[in-house]
């Protein structure tokens, strides 16, 4: 019995490693994502919730400027050759979080979120 439990308790523990950040929130919905007043209560973290569907279902990596400006909109902060977009709270305290798009030669090479 011991035995048994243990090894349901490693089954567990193993599948939520496996599964991290494989299990969305909320649907990417891309015209949520660009009309969502994160300031009101109910939309504090619409973003957040939808960042895994946004990263499992689109392949952003290889997307040019303007296909990423059509999925996600151009209210981001663009600083050189990357776009910030506020993501809102990530229901860890007072956390917000945001999605970094890195281009090059008006590429995206790389995808980031950051949360603090």
């Amino acid at each position: 019995m011991k035995k048994a439990i243990t090894l349901i308790a490693i089954a567990i523990i193993i599948s939520g490693f496996v599964l991290r950040g494989k299990i969305s929130g909320e649907k990417f919905d891309s015209k949520k994502w660009k009309t969502a007043d994160l300031t009101l209560e109910d939309n504090a973290s619409l973003r957040w919730d939808m960042m895994n569907s946004l990263r499992n279902n689109y392949d952003l990596i290889g997307m040019s400027k303007s296909e990423i400006i059509t999925l996600l909109g151009n209210e981001g902060v663009t600083i050189g050759n990357t776009f910030r977009y506020y993501l809102g709270y990530t229901h860890t305290g007072i956390n917000t979080g945001s999605l970094i798009v890195t281009f090059d030669n008006g590429i995206v090479s790389e995808i980031s979120v950051w949360q603090g």
